[in-house]
């Protein structure tokens, strides 16, 4: 009898313990996407298609036009103004633009008025025009009169 309630106890302690001792998943990342989801990979899926016509404004219409937006690179630019300056001379011809492509795209609403994404960039280009470049980002979006707009933008 003592022997049932040892194994009973040893098998209770390992099924509550094994969640914890097991590496941890992935999230699963199939599942039905909100609508607010689905509105702010349309902004990313625009702004990626702007990019590689070589649409500077287009690519950057989808930051809020705000003196509070934040872009952070190798330095902190404040500003939509400043964001937009900083984006013509890093990439001042077509070929430095090269083709963007975003990948492994997360959408985590915060609320129903802001939510962050993060994924990855690959920009191709010749070694001429810089080189290829890949990363990752973070970005803040805010729900405007005019969309959802990137208000931080964190590029690595």
């Amino acid at each position: 009898m003592q022997l049932c309630s040892t194994l009973r106890l040893a098998t209770l302690s390992l099924i509550l313990l094994a969640p914890a001792l097991l590496p941890a998943q992935a999230p699963n990342p199939l599942h039905t996407a909100s609508r607010q989801e689905l509105d702010i990979i349309k902004v990313l899926v625009a702004q990626e298609n702007a990019w590689n016509k070589g649409d500077l404004a287009g690519f950057a219409s989808s930051f809020k036009d705000s003196p509070d937006t934040l872009f952070i690179t190798h330095q902190v630019f404040r500003g939509f103004a400043g964001l937009v300056d900083e984006y013509k001379r890093d990439y001042p011809s077509r070929g430095a633009m090269g083709t963007l492509a975003y990948s492994d795209l997360e959408v985590h609403p915060l609320d129903e008025n802001f939510a962050v994404v993060i994924g990855r960039y690959r920009l191709e280009r010749s070694k001429k025009d810089g080189g290829n470049v890949e990363g990752l980002f973070s970005l803040v979006f805010e729900k405007t009169d005019n969309g959802w707009k990137i208000v931080v933008d964190h590029t690595t």
